[in-house]
């Protein structure tokens, strides 16, 4: 895969006026950019719809954990606004997961992906809520929760991609938040990674917020992360 269709740009952004203009200053070079809860909820849809219409792919961060009719009336309206991606939550369990599938099937580039375990928790975060083992054996053992409910891939930390490429089919996504480069810091991220090394050890795509969005330069920036995917 081209690294320009590799790096999706996380819109972590508190109003669409700074989202646009992050897009503006990037131009043609990013093509991927990721919607979250905070800017779907100040920019509504409109925003999206916009991007779709400019060419770029939009990954929309739903985390959706609702019940299977709500997750899948969720889905189909991500499909109508012609996003790319659409995540939810893995620990919802398999109805969910394959409600948002096939809901999904109206739209053949609408991808659902299964949020594993965020980059932010800690294996002592997941024994607070009951959850034995670490986060990288939980990764794992819901990611073929996912792939068992026909999920297209998931969402990881990069530290947990070289575990995943062994327990998922080779065309399954793998999209890692928590990428920064070298020096930068990893913020709230408790399991991070470089472009470099997520890529390397399989992920399908990279997302950075901060490192680009947050930078002097962001076109810079965004140069430094596509350096480090070129061979």
């Amino acid at each position: 895969m081209h690294p320009n269709r590799q790096i999706i740009v996380a819109l972590d952004c508190d109003s669409r006026q700074t989202a646009e203009d992050i897009v503006d200053r990037l131009g043609d070079a990013c093509r991927f950019y990721k919607i979250g809860l905070e800017l779907l909820t100040s920019a509504g849809p409109d925003l999206v719809e916009r991007l779709v219409a400019q060419g770029k792919e939009v990954f929309l961060d739903l985390k959706l954990f609702e019940i299977p009719h709500s997750v899948a009336g969720a889905v189909r309206a991500a499909g109508a606004l012609g996003v790319s991606m659409v995540t939810v939550h893995s620990m919802g369990g398999t109805a969910i997961m394959a409600a948002a599938v096939d809901a999904a099937r109206g739209f053949p580039g609408l991808r659902i992906l299964a949020l594993t375990v965020v980059t932010s928790m800690t294996d002592a975060d997941l024994a607070d809520i009951g959850v034995s083992g670490s986060a990288e054996e939980q990764v794992v053992r819901l990611a073929r929760l996912a792939r068992k409910s026909g999920c297209h891939g998931v969402i990881a930390s990069p530290q947990d991609v070289a575990a995943l490429r062994g327990a998922l089919d080779g065309d399954a996504l793998i999209v890692t938040p928590g990428v920064t480069l070298p020096g930068d810091s990893a913020a709230e991220h408790a399991r991070p990674g470089t472009p470099h090394a997520a890529v390397a050890a399989g992920a399908s795509h990279i997302v950075v917020g901060r490192t680009v969005t947050r930078a002097a330069d962001p076109s810079a920036a965004f140069r430094l992360v596509h350096a480090a995917l070129v061979p």
